[in-house]
C-alpha cells in the first residue's frame, strides 16, 4: 500500500468516528465551546454531589515556604473554616484554594487538621503544578481554562482572604475586586492579610487621588494582621447582614 493510499484510508476512518472519539474535532477552534462547557461542568456536578454550598477562597503565594509566618497563619484560618460546620462531612461552608503548594498548601493543610473537607482547583500549566496532598481527594480539580477555574472561585464564594503572593494572586484580587465594583458579583468580605506587604506592592489611596477609582471603592476590601482577625472580621461581616452563612 502506498504512503497516499494509507493517509486516504486513515482520512476514511476519521470520517466515521463517532463526535466523542474525535479528537482531532474536540481540540479545534470551532470546539471550543464544547470544552469550556466540560471544564466548567465536571466540578460543577462533583461539588453538588459532594453537598457544597458556599466556600472561602484563600488566595496567596505557591511560593511561601513552610517555615514562613504566611503559611502558618493560612494553616490556621484553614481549620478555622473547617471546623465552622455542624460535621467534619458539613459542606455547608468550605474552604477553596488553588490547589497548588505554599499558602493554598498550607490552607488546606489546616483544614485537613481538623478532619474537615477541603477544595482544590488547580490549573494545567507549562510548568505543572501538583495538587497539594490536603485536599481532599473527590474535590480535587483540574481545569484548562484560567476563565473557568476563576468562575467556580468566585460561583459559591461567601468570603476571600488573600496572603502576600506575586503575578497570579494579584490577578485573582483584582478580577474579583472589578467584579464587585462593577456589580456582576455580589458584595462580600474580602480580607487582605499583612497590610504592610500590601500597602507596599499596591497603593490603592493613589488610585483613587487619581480618580481612576471611587474613593468608596476602598471600603471593598479590609486588612488584617493574621487569621484570627480576618475570621472575626468575616464572622462580624456576617453578622451585621443576617446571613446564613454560620448557621
Amino acid at each position: 500500500m502506498t504512503i497516499e493510499e494509507k493517509k486516504a484510508q486513515k482520512r476514511k476512518r476519521e470520517k466515521y468516528t463517532i463526535s466523542e472519539e474525535d479528537l482531532d474535532f474536540y481540540y479545534t477552534d470551532e470546539a471550543r465551546g464544547l470544552r469550556l462547557q466540560v471544564d466548567y461542568l465536571k466540578a460543577e456536578e462533583k461539588m453538588k454531589q459532594e453537598g457544597v454550598e458556599y466556600t472561602i477562597v484563600v488566595f496567596g503565594s505557591a511560593r511561601t515556604p513552610e517555615d514562613n509566618i504566611n503559611y502558618q497563619e493560612a494553616r490556621k484560618f484553614g481549620a478555622m473554616v473547617g471546623k465552622s460546620g455542624k460535621s467534619p462531612q458539613d459542606c455547608h461552608l468550605t474552604l477553596m484554594t488553588g490547589g497548588g503548594p505554599g499558602i493554598m498548601e498550607a490552607a488546606n493543610r489546616g483544614a485537613h487538621d481538623v478532619g474537615a473537607k477541603s477544595i482544590g482547583l488547580n490549573i494545567k500549566l507549562p510548568r505543572e503544578q501538583s495538587p497539594n496532598p490536603y485536599i481532599t481527594p473527590g474535590l480535587s480539580f483540574k481545569f484548562y481554562y484560567f476563565g473557568i477555574r476563576k468562575l467556580h472561585f468566585m460561583q459559591r464564594a461567601k468570603a476571600l482572604v488573600i496572603f502576600p503572593g506575586g503575578f497570579g494572586t494579584l490577578d485573582e484580587l483584582f478580577d474579583i475586586l472589578t467584579l464587585i465594583q462593577t456589580k456582576k458579583s455580589p458584595l462580600i468580605p474580602i480580607v487582605l492579610i499583612d497590610q504592610d506587604y500590601w500597602r507596599k506592592v499596591i497603593n490603592f489611596k493613589y488610585l483613587a487621588k487619581e480618580h481612576v477609582i471611587n474613593e468608596e471603592d476602598l471600603q471593598l476590601f479590609s486588612y488584617a494582621k493574621n487569621a484570627q482577625e480576618a475570621w472575626e472580621y468575616i464572622l462580624l461581616w456576617n453578622k451585621e447582614r443576617k446571613t446564613d452563612l454560620f448557621r
